[in-house]
Parts: structure tokens; C-alpha cells; sequence
């Protein structure tokens, strides 16, 4: 393990320390946003979403903005706006909350989708078009979006195309006895998050990006992803399996799981770990057009290891 892995798993340490009980979802987080994915995370209010992303930019020096979403909200408020200037006569552009190596959409389910939509071209391509320009994102950019279970008022559903330019969900649930026993016991996070000192700086962060692409994973390994994503495609109960940038999506995130944990080949274990984040969301039940809860941990048990 090298001194920039041994980096990694100080942050982890560090995370475990505001986030109780959640040591697993922490890993998967960090290895999104090592892979340049973003993040989608579901649960209830008040367990722990915004301050899961806040301590991950505190963690690696991050700018960070957090937009609440709401119904009313329009496009511009997160892009920006391009605004006349008599002094110079011309129209010059007002950088939004977007512009932030860190954002956090909190609640997104709550804004419309034409609001949704305009986080499109920057998940996927790290830049913005206004009036005909393009206008490129921070590097590194990372998106962290929160959702609350659809079934409570006021949300809407996210549209496919959104869903798939999230690499992993992941679900915080509630702490389990202990987890909340020390919680109520120690200090307030609020507190404790003001006073987090960066592990590690955006340039390493870049650094370990690169690092992960020569990250070895081995020709049967790639069998096992192809495997398992045909599985999706030809699931009977299955509308959408997932796509090609899943796939690709989920090499990644093995690569940066295998790394993170202080390797440098990918193994058919880390596949199984970040399986069920990267297609639960993308897999929708043609009866209802839900996500398909428990089947990739089915298809993990069907499918064999090459």
C-alpha cells in the first residue's frame, strides 16, 4: 500500500468518525468519487445524507455548495444566468451554484424534472451550454444528490437518463443501537464538521484518479461484468438492464473499490461489493417502474465466477 492509499484510509478513518455504523456505504462513497462518478444517496430525513456529503468535501478540500431543491426551482438557479452589462454592452455570465467541485442536490426528487434535467450535460460530460456557450466545470467535479423515498409528498420520480448518470446508489438507513447510542453520547456533528482539517488536497484526489486506470483487471474479470450485466438485459421482469456506461461505470468502481483497499488487481469480491449500487437504481420492474429491489443480489448469487 502506498502512501497515497495510506491517504485514502485515513479519510475513511476519518469519515467512520461522523458517520456511525455506515463503515461499508463510506467505502463505496469514496471509491464514486475516486472513480470521477457521482452519487446518489436514499433515505429518510434526518439520517445522516447531508452531513455524509459535507464530511467527504471537508475530507478531501473540496469547494462545496449544497442547493436545496425544491418544486419552484428553475434551471438557472443552478446553472447561472447571463446578465446585460451597460457598462460594457454586453451580456456577461454569473456563474451558478454548479460551478463547485463538490455539489450536493439535496432532495433532488423534489425539483421537476426540467430542473433535473439540467444537471445532464454536466454529470456527463463535466461542462454547461448557455446561450450557445460552453462553459467548463471545476476539476475535479463531483455530484452527491440526496433522495427521500418517493412515497412521501411532494417528490417526483427521476427520469431514467438521470438515474443512469449516477454510478452507485446507496441506501442510509437507521444506525443500528450501538451506532445511535454513541451518537447521542459523543459531540454534535455540526460542530465536529466545522472543525474537520482535510485529509488530503483536490490535487491527490486527481492523483489517485489517475492511479486507479492502471488498476489490472483481468480478462475473466471482465467476463464476470459482462455476465452479469447480460443478466440484466434479458431479465424477464426487467424493463431497462443496464447500459454500456454502466458497464464501464462498473469497472471503474471496482478498480477504485481494489485500490482503496490497497490493491492493484481487481477481484471478483469487489465486483460483488459495488454490484448491487451500481444497478439497483437502473434496474426498473416492468410491473411497476420501480427499481428493482434484491434482484442484484439474486443475480450475483445465479451468476458464477469465471
Amino acid at each position: 500500500m502506498n502512501s497515497l492509499q495510506q491517504a485514502f484510509q485515513k479519510t475513511l478513518a476519518t469519515l467512520d468518525t461522523i458517520i456511525l455504523g455506515k463503515s461499508q456505504i463510506l467505502r463505496l462513497a469514496q471509491a464514486c468519487l475516486l472513480a470521477r462518478g457521482h452519487l446518489l444517496i436514499e433515505g429518510l430525513p434526518g439520517v445522516g445524507k447531508t452531513t455524509l456529503a459535507h464530511a467527504l468535501a471537508q475530507c478531501c478540500g473540496l469547494d462545496f455548495r449544497r442547493v436545496q431543491f425544491t418544486s419552484d426551482m428553475l434551471p438557472a438557479d443552478l446553472i447561472g444566468v447571463s446578465v446585460y452589462e451597460r457598462s460594457s454592452e454586453q451580456f456577461r455570465f454569473h456563474e451558478g451554484p454548479l460551478f463547485s467541485q463538490l455539489l450536493l442536490a439535496d432532495e433532488i426528487n423534489r425539483a421537476s424534472p426540467k430542473t433535473q434535467s439540467a444537471l445532464l450535460e454536466a454529470m456527463e460530460e463535466q461542462q454547461v451550454s448557455v446561450d450557445g456557450t460552453s462553459h467548463r466545470l471545476p476539476e475535479p467535479f463531483f455530484v452527491i444528490a440526496t433522495q427521500n423515498p418517493l412515497q412521501q409528498i411532494g417528490t417526483y420520480p427521476l427520469p431514467e437518463s438521470q438515474l443512469d448518470r449516477f454510478l452507485i446508489r446507496v441506501e442510509l438507513g437507521y444506525p443500528d443501537a450501538a451506532a445511535e447510542r454513541a451518537l447521542l453520547q459523543g459531540a454534535d456533528r455540526r460542530s465536529t464538521l466545522a472543525s474537520l482539517a482535510a485529509v488530503v488536497s483536490p490535487g491527490e484526489l486527481l492523483h489517485a484518479q489517475q492511479e486507479i486506470r492502471k488498476v489490472h483487471a483481468s480478462p475473466a474479470l471482465l467476463d464476470y461484468i459482462q455476465l452479469l450485466v447480460h443478466a440484466t438485459r434479458h431479465h424477464q421482469d426487467i424493463s431497462y438492464g443496464l447500459s454500456p456506461r454502466a458497464a464501464l461505470g462498473m469497472l471503474n468502481l471496482a478498480r477504485a473499490y481494489a485500490w482503496q483497499e490497497g490493491r492493484d488487481l481487481v477481484l471478483p469480491e469487489d465486483v460483488q461489493a459495488i454490484f448491487p449500487g451500481v444497478a439497483t437504481h437502473r434496474m426498473l420492474l416492468r410491473s411497476t417502474g420501480q427499481p428493482a429491489h434484491g434482484l442484484a443480489e439474486q443475480l450475483l448469487q445465479q451468476i458464477a465466477i469465471p
